[in-house]
């Protein structure tokens, strides 16, 4: 499947205005470069005339993924200034896991717009989820990383990652027992059996 790019026009196509208008709505971002754009909606199983080289979407979510990764920790670096480093890798797997990352796809309803190949058998969660990411790396070559970060700050951690329930969903066991023990006011100590060093990572029995 063939298409030539839709950008290569002197002006506007009703497309191109029903994008823009897309991106204020869900993102509150006005597009300057339209061609980021639809490149970060182009799945790689359509092919398009006119572009030197392959025009579809990976190369934008690459780029993404550095900046909502980088996004994220620095967030949960300032709203957890007590919790360590293995703490705070746990919850930004979590707030950047493809599952969620597909769930926000899909709540901004980027299937609508996103061009893919639809005699294909394709897994439209994950490509919303990719899409996402790649549409997070035009948004940073269009606008930059104070502006990018604005727009997942205010546009889509707000609306579409609900934090508390990722932070419930980490509790490990040891703190639920230690929970469970403080309703019912019942003693809890932790006895380490032994513990080992193999190769520099501790090991704990």
């Amino acid at each position: 499947m063939q298409f030539k790019l839709p950008f290569l026009k002197g002006k506007k196509s009703n497309e191109d205005l029903a994008l823009i208008r897309f991106f204020i709505e869900r993102f509150g971002y006005r597009p300057k470069r339209i061609e980021l754009f639809y490149e970060a909606l182009t799945h790689r199983s359509v092919s398009f005339s006119g572009s030197e080289r392959e025009f579809s979407n990976e190369r934008l979510e690459f780029l993404g993924d550095a900046i909502l990764d980088s996004i994220i920790a620095e967030f949960l670096f300032q709203r957890f200034p007590d919790k360590d480093e293995g703490y705070l890798t746990k919850v930004k797997s979590k707030v950047v896991s493809r599952k969620t990352l597909s769930d926000i796809g899909e709540e901004l309803e980027l299937r609508k717009i996103l061009r893919y190949n639809k005699g294909r058998s394709i897994n439209l969660s994950s490509l919303e989820g990719n899409a996402f990411e790649a549409i997070i790396g035009a948004i940073y070559l269009d606008a930059g990383y104070e502006s990018t970060k604005k727009i997942i700050h205010h546009h889509v951690f707000r609306k579409y990652v609900d934090l508390n329930k990722i932070l419930e969903e980490e509790i490990d066991f040891k703190s639920k027992l230690f929970i469970w023990s403080q309703k019912r006011r019942l003693g809890l100590d932790f006895v380490v059996l032994s513990e080992e060093n193999t190769h520099g990572t501790w090991r704990y029995e």
